[in-house]
């Protein structure tokens, strides 16, 4: 149930007629050149008919698209069960609306127990084509732009100013603002802290270990253990590039990688809004 509470952050394509033309001509050229279904056996104008089919079809994702474009701006943010919805949707509209022309071309008596049949297996088929659809696209999104799927907090974080102590007798603390940190690096018996300084990348070596500026940050749900060596602040996230096995993070402007861990990628999906 997590998943389907997700942000579906798949960019939407504003070409409405364009993608109704596309549809249409698959049913167009499904039903003219592989006739399935029986329609081999039609013995009138075939290329008008499924002509007829795809003029249907091409209507059904007219309306779907301009009924859903209000509702995809109004609620936010878009998530996976909304999209999924939508699909299911259209498929149903297509399916039940070419079964009425159907059986207005073919004379077929229209009875409720034909049309509750027909629409059960448009249902059963629907959703298999609305869990392939939609998890694949959002797993695709998932694996080149995670960074778009994260709840990020920066501007509530704005004015905070973090310390990452220093345990030597005259350490020095390091004090930033949150938002400025990008990650922290286990070095041996120290860390090495990354973050932004006047528009560029600096770091700071600070003698510590990762678990107590863990401990330190704790109250911070944006800084994220993503590695036995790497601590991460997930609001500078720019681009994610992985699957299940591992994700390599930039952060902000910073030219190296940070290394999400197999281990990790599990707790790293729970912070997606």
């Amino acid at each position: 149930m997590s998943f389907l509470t997700r942000k579906y952050p798949f960019p939407k394509d504003s070409h409405l007629l364009r993608d109704s033309l596309v549809y249409c001509a698959i049913v167009f050229l499904i039903l003219y050149l592989l006739q399935p279904f029986g329609f081999s056996m039609y013995r009138g104008n075939k290329l008008l008919v499924s002509l007829i089919f795809g003029a249907v079809t091409f209507g059904c994702c007219c309306v779907h698209g301009l009924a859903i474009s209000p509702l995809r701006k109004s609620i936010s943010p878009w998530r996976v069960w909304h999209e999924a919805l939508s699909v299911l949707a259209i498929i149903m509209l297509i399916g039940l609306s070419n079964y009425f022309v159907f059986s207005f071309i073919f004379r077929s008596p229209i009875t409720l127990d034909l049309c509750l049949l027909f629409l059960y297996w448009t249902l059963i088929i629907s959703i298999i084509i609305t869990v392939f659809s939609v998890g694949l696209n959002y797993h695709r999104h998932l694996r080149n732009q995670l960074e778009t799927l994260l709840g990020k907090t920066t501007e509530e974080q704005t004015d905070i100013i973090v310390t990452i102590h220093d345990t030597t007798v005259r350490g020095n603390d390091l004090r930033l603002p949150i938002n400025d940190l990008l990650y922290v690096e286990a070095q041996k018996n120290n860390v090495i802290v990354y973050y932004m300084k006047d528009g560029k990348v600096s770091d700071s070596e600070v003698h510590a270990t990762l678990s107590s500026v863990l401990d330190e940050l704790r109250q911070y749900e944006n800084i994220f253990q993503c590695h036995r060596s790497f601590v991460v602040n997930l609001n500078n996230i720019t681009s994610a590039q992985g699957n299940s096995n591992g994700y390599q993070l930039k952060l902000g402007t910073c030219p190296a990688t940070v290394p999400v861990s197999r281990t990790y990628v599990p707790k790293l999906r729970s912070f997606i809004a």
